[in-house]
């Protein structure tokens, strides 16, 4: 079975995850913007209580 024998597989993997690490992410990274802050309050909900029929 060939995928006992790390051998092949773990030199590509490694390579992968270099050039995903080094070179695609911060590329990604530098495109995505986070939300800035904002001073909204959150909302709250006025709830009513449910009235059990049996009670």
């Amino acid at each position: 079975m060939p995928q006992l024998n790390p051998a092949p597989w773990f030199l590509i993997m490694l390579t992968s995850w270099l050039i995903f690490s080094l070179i695609i992410q911060p590329k990604l990274l530098h495109f995505t913007t986070t939300n800035n802050p904002s001073n909204k309050t959150p909302m709250t909900l006025k709830t009513t209580p449910w009235t059990w029929p049996w009670t």
